[in-house]
């Protein structure tokens, strides 16, 4: 009788990394319920647990990783002219956060050649910790995951952040193909289709923040992508990247990018 073959086991990251996003993630975790926000200039929350984890992980990330820079929602919205650099979301989902709704994420990624090369995404309500590199594949906990395209979704869930929801006005006469979905983290609504949990997301204003970790996760589980009106890659250094919206349809399988290609295009138009 033949054993089946092990799945391969995600690579080893860099102890220091790990320890830093525990430290993050647990803090995170305590402070959840007991946090009050403030608004940004662009009307968006933040807290002081947003801010206490962004400056720890660019610390962090500054110890670990010496001459890497660190773009970053709450300081550095700059490319860094380093050869390798970080872009990172502390605290991805600050509604949620906010709101005591037990959903958000750490977003980090490793950049290099203007993209990324290696991903993680943290998400300290579920312990749950999705990694990816570059072309090795993407994994769970440690498990390895398969891409959405192999697998069934009888379900047929789609995800849209709040700033999209209002193509389903745009093409009255026509029937959304999926059942909507609303996670409120941009990050988790574009991964969530490399997960399977839903068969598409469209995302209307994400920066890079928000997209950075998620998009090497959809690259390693062959995730079709189409940015509509630019690319987030090979950015050149310098570029301030504060006020840049890299609109984004995400797909399980290319047939189905297709069926939702007219709504990503009434959201441009």
């Amino acid at each position: 009788m033949n054993a089946e073959p092990l799945a391969p086991l995600a690579p080893a990251l860099d102890p220091g990394l790990v320890a830093l996003i525990d430290q993050v993630a647990e803090r995170q975790r305590a402070d959840f319920g007991h946090m009050a926000s403030d608004l940004k200039a662009d009307g968006s929350l933040i807290t002081a647990c947003d801010r206490w984890s962004d400056a720890t992980l660019v610390e962090g990330l500054a110890r670990c990783f010496p001459g890497e820079g660190v773009l970053s929602e709450e300081g550095d919205k700059t490319v860094p002219g380093s050869d390798a650099y970080w872009v990172v979301d502390p605290l991805d989902g600050t509604t949620n956060f906010a709101a005591g709704i037990p959903y958000w994420a750490i977003s980090l990624a490793r950049f290099e050649g203007g993209l990324p090369v290696l991903a993680v995404l943290d998400v300290p309500p579920l312990r749950q910790r999705i990694v990816a590199i570059r072309g090795q594949g993407a994994w769970r906990n440690g498990r390895l995951l398969q891409p959405p395209s192999l697998q069934t979704h009888p379900a047929g869930c789609a995800s849209l952040c709040s700033r999209s929801i209002g193509v389903l006005q745009k093409l009255p006469n026509q029937r959304f193909p999926g059942k909507i979905r609303l996670l409120g983290v941009a990050s988790l609504n574009l991964v969530s289709v490399a997960m399977g949990q839903t068969v598409s997301a469209l995302e209307a204003t994400p920066k890079i923040w928000d997209l950075a970790a998620a998009w090497l996760v959809l690259s390693e589980l062959n995730c079709p992508t189409r940015w509509l009106v630019r690319s987030p890659e090979g950015i050149g250094a310098g570029v301030d990247l504060s006020a840049a919206d890299f609109p984004v349809l995400a797909a399980d399988r290319p047939e189905t990018l297709a069926r939702f290609m007219p709504w990503a295009e009434a959201l441009i138009s």
